[in-house]
C-alpha cells in the first residue's frame, strides 16, 4: 500500500466517482481505477459499494479511510516540516477550538503566523465535543487545540494562556443590565439557550447551574456560541459563554456573573512540535485574555494587535 493509494481512495469518497475523483485530483481516470483496485486487493476488502449514484464507502471502507486521512495528513505535516526552510514553510496546520474560546484572539494569531508563513493552510475545528476531540488527537490529526485544561500530557503539552472569564447574554432591556454582576440566583426563573449535550460547553454551563442550586429550563440547543448569543441577545433566553466569544456589536448585553466563572485557557501542543505550532503558541501568548474585576469593562474589538514578527 503507498500513501498515493491512499490519497485516491480519499478523494473517491469524496467526490462519490472514480471519475470525478480523477478530474480533482488531475491524473487520469484509469490510474484512480487501477490504484483503487490494487488497494482493496492488497486488504482484502471493498472499500466502496458500487450504486446507482456513485461509489459509497463500506463498513470496512469508513474505518479504513479515516486511518488513511490520519495517515496521509502526518505525511503532509511530515513533508512541511522537512521542506521548512526559514521563511518557506508550507503545508496545513490542524487546529480545533472548544467552547467558543479564543474566537478574538485566534484570527490576530493566525493573522500573524500566516504573515510569517505566508504558503501554511490552517484548518479550524470548531466546537468538536470531548469525544471527537480525543479521536482527533489520539489520530494525530490536530496539532493544536485550544480547550479548558487540563490536557492529555501524555499525548500533547499544555499550555495556560490566561484565564477566560463567562458572562452570561441578556436580550435588551432586561432588568439585570443595571447590575454590573448578575446574581445566578437571579436567574433561577430564565429560560436558557444551552448548547449540544455532548459538548464541553454545555457541561460548564449545568455545573455552574447545578452549584447554585439552580435548574435550568431549555428554550432551544445550539452549536455555536455566536448563534446562542445572538438567540438570546433576540430574548429567546438568556445564555452562558466566554467572554471573548461575544461577537462585536453584543457587548452591551454581556454581564459577568456572581459568584465569578472563569476557566483557564490551555494550549495543547503535540510534543516536538514544528515551526508552526511553535510560531502559533507564540502568537497566542501576545494576545490578552479577559478576566474582569468589580465592573463590566466590554473587551475591544476582533481588531487584534498581534506584532507582525
Amino acid at each position: 500500500m503507498s500513501l498515493r493509494q491512499f490519497e485516491y481512495a480519499l478523494a473517491v469518497a469524496e467526490e462519490g466517482s472514480v471519475t470525478a475523483a480523477a478530474e480533482a485530483l488531475r491524473v487520469a481516470q484509469p490510474s484512480v481505477s487501477q490504484q483503487i483496485r490494487g488497494l482493496e486487493r492488497d486488504l482484502g476488502v471493498e472499500l466502496f459499494s458500487r450504486t446507482p449514484t456513485g461509489l459509497v464507502p463500506t463498513v470496512a471502507g469508513r474505518a479504513f479511510l479515516r486511518d488513511a486521512e490520519i495517515a496521509v495528513n502526518a505525511a503532509r505535516r511530515a513533508r512541511a516540516t522537512a521542506r521548512a526552510g526559514a521563511e518557506e514553510l508550507a503545508g496545513e496546520l490542524v487546529v480545533a477550538v472548544q467552547m467558543g474560546l479564543g474566537t478574538r484572539q485566534l484570527p490576530g494569531a493566525l493573522s500573524a503566523l500566516r504573515r510569517r508563513f505566508p504558503r501554511l493552510e490552517v484548518t479550524v475545528f470548531e466546537e468538536p465535543n470531548p469525544t471527537e476531540l480525543e479521536r482527533l488527537a489520539r489520530g494525530g490529526v490536530i496539532d493544536l487545540a485550544l480547550m479548558a485544561g487540563p490536557c492529555d500530557e501524555g499525548l500533547y503539552d499544555g499550555h495556560h494562556l490566561g484565564d477566560e472569564e463567562f458572562v452570561v447574554v441578556l436580550a435588551a432591556g432586561h432588568p439585570q443590565l443595571a447590575a454590573d454582576r448578575v446574581a445566578l440566583r437571579d436567574l433561577e426563573r430564565e429560560p436558557w439557550v444551552r448548547f449540544d449535550p455532548a459538548s464541553a460547553l454545555d457541561g460548564v454551563l449545568v455545573e455552574v447551574l447545578r452549584e447554585n442550586g439552580l435548574a435550568p429550563t431549555t428554550v432551544a440547543r445550539v452549536s455555536q456560541t455566536a448563534t446562542a448569543v445572538r438567540w438570546a441577545a433576540h430574548g429567546l433566553g438568556v445564555t452562558f459563554v466566554p467572554a471573548s466569544a461575544v461577537p462585536p456589536g453584543h457587548e452591551h448585553l454581556v454581564r459577568p456573573v456572581s459568584p465569578a466563572v472563569s476557566q483557564p485557557v490551555v494550549a495543547a501542543v503535540r510534543p516536538g512540535a514544528g515551526p508552526a505550532e511553535t510560531a502559533l503558541l507564540e502568537f497566542l501568548r501576545q494576545e490578552t485574555w479577559y478576566r474582569f474585576a468589580q465592573s463590566w469593562v466590554a473587551p475591544p474589538s476582533t481588531a487584534s494587535s498581534a506584532p507582525v514578527v
